[in-house]
């Protein structure tokens, strides 16, 4: 039976409270939003190992590196312009600079968030948490691969940031299908160009596709839902096999999926490549479907993007 479209949010909030019952040594600090990030599912299985500090995101860290220093597994939560931005030097020093086990999963990013308006859209979260030394990055496409990556962030040591939705995604993953940290997954081959794509802009990766094969263009659709540690050996595949490569993502160009790929390809195997994403802009209140449209993330602009990339083939 397929599933309706839902918020990674859900997958997140699900698998943290199953893992709450399994595992005792996870423990999860809250910022006032449990309800909204879905941490609540733990709230209410575990009330003994949660902790909210209030309206304090800066607090939230330094408690979570608190409890991680002494063996625990922390998992904080928040939207991601919150987490991300009000609380990035407790980020930097306390958890990546210590190597601790502080798990940081951010909601409400991109410009999905919608009605919220600029300042509850975070676009530039992949840069700042991707540059940080020991710091993993994570970005679900699906609320079932959202599940898959809480867990396994959670059997891993080390900081972790995922990055999940308020608006409901496309369910594309199989429950059965493997999830690994740092391995991208294959989606739909194609042999005339690569669309690299992570969260909501997977599934629109996968609508470009079949838009394209209507007018003979064979791409191949890559899942990179892990931005750090990158799946090199994926990408330069997809070079060395395609010959050219798009990227899309609901983030700034600057710094983000496209700006990690680029990095990859110019060190290993050069090919064309265009990018889509947010162009050094802020977001604005409007519908999801419509910023999607705004700001140039749907399908046809990543059609475009092909058509663009594929001229510049050799």
């Amino acid at each position: 039976m397929e599933m309706k479209p839902t918020p990674t949010r859900d997958g997140f909030g699900e698998e943290l409270a199953l893992i709450g019952k399994e595992n005792k040594n996870v423990v999860v600090v809250s910022a006032d939003l449990e309800d909204a990030t879905r941490a609540e599912y733990f709230k209410k299985t575990a009330p003994e190992r949660f902790f909210s500090v209030g309206i304090a995101e800066q607090d939230m860290i330094g408690m979570a590196a608190g409890l991680a220093s002494e063996g625990f597994v922390a998992v904080t939560n928040s939207f991601a312009v919150f987490l991300t931005n009000r609380a990035y030097d407790q980020i930097r020093m306390d958890v990546c600079y210590n190597n601790l086990n502080v798990k940081l999963c951010a909601t409400h990013a991109g410009v999905t968030v919608g009605e919220d308006g600029a300042s509850a859209q975070c676009l530039e979260d992949f840069a700042i948490m991707r540059v940080l030394p020991n710091m993993k990055v994570i970005c679900p496409m699906d609320t079932i691969e959202a599940g898959k990556a809480t867990r396994a962030m959670i059997a891993e040591k080390g900081p972790f940031y995922v990055r999940l939705s308020r608006a409901p995604l496309p369910v594309l993953t199989d429950e059965a299908a493997s999830f690994t940290i740092g391995k991208a997954n294959v989606l739909r081959d194609g042999k005339d160009v690569s669309i690299i794509a992570c969260g909501v802009m997977v599934s629109e990766a996968i609508n470009a596709a079949i838009l394209l094969e209507k007018e003979g263009i064979r791409a191949r659709v890559v899942n990179m839902h892990t931005i750090k540690p990158l799946d090199v050996e994926t990408i330069i595949k997809c070079a060395k096999e395609t010959g050219a490569i798009v990227t899309a993502e609901e983030h700034q160009l600057a710094g983000g999926l496209g700006s990690a790929v680029a990095e990859a390809v110019v060190k290993n195997f050069l090919v064309p490549m265009e990018m889509v994403g947010v162009n050094d802009s802020f977001g604005q209140t409007g519908t999801p479907e419509q910023l999607l449209q705004y700001y140039g993330l749907k399908a046809v602009n990543i059609v475009d993007a092909v058509k663009k990339v594929l001229g510049k083939k050799r």
